[in-house]
């Protein structure tokens, strides 16, 4: 009996030693382009830290997604976070009004409120969708515009909140739910007239989406944009309605202490909203510009000397390039994840002497021919210092992960895999 007991004590401390990081690159899987020759972003992209990953690890496909439910960032990582979006899933944007620090009650409705530029036609309908990030507005910039709505369209119920760049968020007191609404990052380049709010409250959220323009035509923020040869916010576009959610704790659920790392609020809200702690890292943009390295090094802090088990590490960069259909840039931003995300971290988590996980993977594919969001499977690796193994499989693309024979249908079921074995 003692030494069953010795045995399990010595499984439990190393078991609780472990540290665990997720690295997520948003958006990563493709389809095959033609610009490509006919392959994906991930069989193009030079990847050797990843690709040694899937060599050495257990590489398969998992649905993040369920039947359903539409392939949107906040339903896939809750999925890969552990969450069944089935259960959880309330909407994207009170998970964005959380990490803002918006406080919800339950009966309040949030809408998520991106600065847009529309084309110029006369009527609000006939307009066309040129950019839903106004050229990736500041958020210096976008704070003074939504100054301007809140001081004209504010009420005791309608509050409009500045968050960063592009990605604001509403809060409407006793709001109705149930109203058909659309990102703005699924109709670039065409016109919004099939698009605008459809449900119950549908005239209240067009006529504050007009009132808008009115407010934004001659904004000395948008003079100046244009003076300087940047597309001006010319709109605000809303969608992503939700509740507060209530999520499990995410420390008690797994027996981790963790933190999340993100340039984007829907991320750290999950996050959050988890009980996960959030790390800022200066320079982080969520975009091609983004401080890759630093979160890097963020990651490697809260692992190994801040104490941490568990990280959660979302790059939004690919997701961004598939929505712009920027080719070129969406495998350039692969290649950054592997060389500035993985291999320094890897290499860090080698040079410590601690036992580790890594597990990369997208959280859906966007797709550059469709520019949206799909609920396709996704490839996803775990490779674990103290279980590797050579496998056949030497390379992490979308086609090989249909080789293998470990295909996980319940995405939310993934993380069990990862933390438990």
């Amino acid at each position: 009996m003692n030494a069953f007991i010795d045995i399990f004590i010595m499984f439990v401390k190393n078991f609780s030693k472990m540290k665990y990081i997720v690295i997520l690159g948003d958006g990563m899987a493709d389809e095959p382009v033609d610009e490509l020759s006919g392959k994906t972003p991930l069989e193009v992209a030079n990847k050797p830290a990843i690709d040694y990953l899937t060599e050495y690890g257990d590489f398969g496909m998992v649905k993040t997604v369920p039947e359903g439910i539409p392939p949107g960032s906040d339903a896939a990582n809750l999925s890969v976070m552990g969450y069944n979006p089935k259960v959880y899933y309330t909407g994207r944007s009170p998970l964005e009004a959380l990490n803002m620090g918006i406080s919800l009650s339950d009966t309040d409705v949030t809408l998520r409120m991106n600065l847009v530029t529309l084309s110029d036609e006369t009527s609000y309908a006939g307009k066309t969708m040129i950019d839903y990030s106004s050229d990736e507005i500041t958020s210096e910039e976008a704070a003074e515009l939504v100054k301007t709505l809140r001081r004209h369209l504010g009420t005791d119920s309608l509050h409009f909140h500045a968050g960063r760049s592009y990605r604001h968020v509403m809060v409407w007191n006793n709001g109705i739910m149930g109203n058909q609404l659309t990102p703005p990052h699924d109709i670039l380049e065409q016109k919004i007239s099939s698009y605008l709010p459809k449900g119950p409250a549908d005239r209240l959220l067009l006529d504050l989406m007009e009132q808008s323009v009115i407010l934004f035509r001659d904004h000395p923020v948008n003079l100046h944009r244009k003076k300087a040869g940047l597309r001006p916010a010319t709109s605000i576009w809303l969608w992503g309605e939700g509740k507060r959610p209530a999520l499990p704790n995410f420390s008690d659920k797994y027996g981790l202490s963790g933190s999340v790392i993100s340039a984007v609020d829907l991320v750290l809200g999950i996050g959050k909203c988890a009980g996960l702690e959030v790390v800022e890292v200066q320079g982080a943009t969520g975009n091609m510009h983004s401080n890759f390295s630093g979160k890097a090094q963020a990651a490697i802090d809260q692992l190994l000397r801040k104490g941490k088990d568990f990280v959660y590490l979302h790059v939004e960069a690919p997701d961004e390039c598939g929505h712009r259909h920027e080719v070129e840039n969406k495998v350039k931003s692969i290649e950054i994840i592997d060389q500035q995300i993985v291999l320094p971290i890897k290499e860090a988590l080698d040079a410590s002497g601690e036992d580790y996980s890594i597990m990369v993977l997208p959280d859906h594919p966007t797709p550059l021919r469709k520019r949206t969001h799909t609920s396709t499977p996704v490839p996803y690796v775990i490779f674990r210092n103290t279980e590797a193994q050579q496998q056949a499989i030497t390379e992490y693309t979308e086609k090989n992960s249909t080789l293998s024979s470990r295909y996980i249908a319940d995405g939310y079921t993934l993380m069990d895999r990862f933390i438990r074995g």
